[in-house]
């Protein structure tokens, strides 16, 4: 029995499934099975779009809803490869227009037996280039487990890596349903802050593609609708019984991605409505309420965006300016934060940006090492 079952989502076949199988047959088949999750269309049209070859050796699950979302496919698709009496112990799940470089999945089982974790986050790396993906910014060399708040750990957002099955049973953690942005924030961070998780710093990277484009993701939407999946984070009991570091790091994170994210991919006047603003100004509030401090280590750049978030009074260009200015990098103002007693903190970026580029570099660095002539 192979002890991985990687689950892919494929809402068409024009999506390059073909090609997320193949890295998974022909380069992690010693230990993986393959899970495809045919979504609102018939398998058989999703396994034309997978090589002859490999057909007889994929496993195919229609599933049916009446979302746009990947988090119902991937729930089907993770019940679904526990239920046979030959389950494999651990689950991964992988988009469509993904793929995984050879030996991923032997390093995450490698990482996962040195350290006991339930949760393996894989590296990331982005597209044909390989740029590795700097989050999480985890502490300088650290290689057993790593925790949420002291390893950044919030700033992965979606569960790729390796899950425990037996950890999924007992926790009831899952992708929420019917979300058409953010559904898998949630889990993810639930899972980092609540099961013991190990980093694969050094493996072979999960690769996310960059030729899909009908991803929802991308799609401007009202604030309510983009940021609604935060309820669903912030009330929930797991986060409430967190530490106060955890609460803090996790509304840092949710305010520096997802709400100065939200705004600066909103650079028209007319988008920012009086009922916009007001919806900005009250989640925006909120993050502050449950992760009181959380904001403290922010840049001057970012909390005047902030302060703009917060007060729809302040009109829409300022508004817009300040999400501008906060990514012009290198500036005083992107460096220090507006309370200077918070410049060495951890999520402060003089820190932040080291542990960013460590986590870029270490990699590469180990890589040329291994390849030097002994």
């Amino acid at each position: 029995m192979k002890p991985v079952d990687v689950v892919i989502a494929c809402h068409t076949p024009e999506r390059p499934v073909g090609r997320a199988v193949t890295s998974i047959l022909e380069g992690n088949a010693e230990h993986a099975n393959v899970l495809v999750v045919a979504h609102n269309r018939p398998a058989g049209e999703i396994r034309g779009a997978i090589r002859p070859e490999h057909r007889d050796r994929v496993r195919i699950l229609e599933h049916r809803d009446s979302f746009r979302s990947a988090s119902g496919p991937f729930n089907a698709g993770m019940r679904d490869a526990g239920s046979g009496e030959d389950t494999a112990p651990f689950v991964a799940i992988m988009g469509s227009d993904d793929t995984l470089a050879p030996g991923a999945v032997a390093s995450w089982l490698a990482v996962q037996e040195r350290t006991g974790a339930e949760f393996v986050i894989t590296r990331l790396a982005l597209g044909t280039a390989g740029h590795g993906v700097p989050t999480p910014a985890v502490r300088m060399l650290r290689g057993g487990l790593v925790d949420l708040a002291r390893d950044r750990l919030a700033y992965r957002s979606a569960p790729l890596g390796l899950m425990s099955r037996a950890m999924l049973a007992r926790t009831g953690a899952h992708l929420v349903e019917g979300a058409t942005v953010g559904g898998d924030v949630g889990m993810v961070t639930r899972l980092m802050g609540t099961v013991p998780t190990a980093y694969d710093r050094f493996g072979p990277p999960y690769v996310i593609g960059e030729d899909a484009g009908d991803r929802v993701t991308y799609v401007i939407r009202p604030m309510r609708e983009q940021l609604g999946f935060f309820p669903d984070l912030l009330e929930a009991d797991w986060f409430t019984a967190l530490p106060r570091s955890a609460h803090r790091a996790i509304g840092t994170k949710l305010l520096r991605i997802h709400v100065f994210g939200a705004v600066f991919y909103r650079q028209d006047a007319e988008i920012w409505t009086r009922e916009e603003r007001e919806a900005l100004a009250e989640i925006s509030a909120d993050v502050l309420r449950r992760a009181p401090g959380c904001e403290r280590p922010l840049s001057r750049a970012d909390r005047r965006l902030l302060d703009a978030c917060l007060d729809p009074g302040i009109g829409a260009d300022e508004l817009m300016a300040a999400a501008r200015e906060r990514r012009r990098h290198g500036r005083p103002a992107t460096l220090l934060p507006r309370e200077i007693t918070q410049v060495l903190a951890r999520e402060a970026p003089p820190r932040f940006m080291a542990a960013s580029f460590a986590v870029q570099m270490l990699p590469r660095v180990r890589r040329r090492k291994a390849q030097q002539p002994r």
